[in-house]
């Protein structure tokens, strides 16, 4: 009887449970140097299967790569006695600094609300909103606002059918690192999904540091404050007095 139910309970698994991810990034870190005006990530990988795929829905590939996240507080503005004025402010437990998603259709086809809800895959889901706090009475109205902002600055990105599929099995896609990117470890994330189910995912992590004499000032800032002070001050008279050397030079 047991070797019964264990024989159903095994024919009665779906046959892409075996489906799972094997993935490759192009960088193993970046590094944030006086030059620095972004990156390009190449992720790619193939699904290996240990039977042939089966009848139904389509096999789709979702990407993301979230940066550190933080706490945010969103103002609003006013336009009182002539002037601009902060009139309302929420804060939000945590958002990422950067956020990019990129599937092989639509999220629509490709992902569920529970899965969605569960992994937190998309844009809004990777927000931490829960325990909004502040002045305002549309709490909700500042997290779009916030997606919005962060959005066209190029923070959050939403690239749709943009993982392309070679041999029904190979898939890749690039994502592109802005030049304002903070130091932390930048989370990469490939989601294997099939009648919007997740059947598999696999996440790596890229470090972004600092690096050369950016990485020696930084760290002069924290760890050495006034010689970074004295150093600034010297640094600025010295400019100030070279500007008017110049000037004296070519003046006639």
């Amino acid at each position: 009887m047991i070797r019964a139910l264990i024989l159903a309970l095994v024919m009665a698994t779906p046959a892409w449970a075996d489906e799972t991810i094997v993935a490759g990034l192009s960088h193993s870190d970046v590094s944030i140097t006086a030059g620095f005006t972004g990156e390009e990530i190449l992720i790619y990988g193939a699904v290996r299967r240990e039977a042939p795929p089966p009848p139904g829905p389509a096999m789709q590939v979702i990407v993301t790569v979230e940066g550190p996240s933080a706490p945010v507080i969103v103002r609003k503005k006013a336009w009182r006695a002539g002037i601009w004025v902060n009139s309302e402010a929420v804060s939000i437990d945590s958002a990422p600094s950067f956020y990019a998603v990129a599937s092989t259709v639509p999220l629509t086809e490709a992902l569920s609300e529970i899965d969605n809800l569960r992994h937190r895959i998309t844009i809004p889901r990777a927000i931490r909103a829960v325990g909004i706090t502040g002045e305002a009475d549309d709490a909700p109205s500042f997290v779009a606002a916030l997606l919005r902002l962060r959005a066209a600055e190029g923070s959050y990105r939403l690239t749709e059918s943009s993982v392309s599929f070679a041999e029904a099995t190979l898939f890749r896609t690039d994502i592109a690192l802005p030049a304002k990117l903070i130091e932390g470890d930048y989370r990469v994330r490939l989601f294997l999904t099939r009648g919007g189910r997740v059947v598999d995912w696999q996440e790596q992590v890229i470090p972004v540091r600092k690096a050369g004499l950016e990485r020696a000032i930084f760290a002069l800032s924290r760890e050495r404050p006034l010689a970074y002070g004295l150093l600034s001050v010297s640094l600025a008279i010295l400019a100030g007095w070279a500007a008017a050397a110049l000037v004296r030079l070519i003046r006639p």
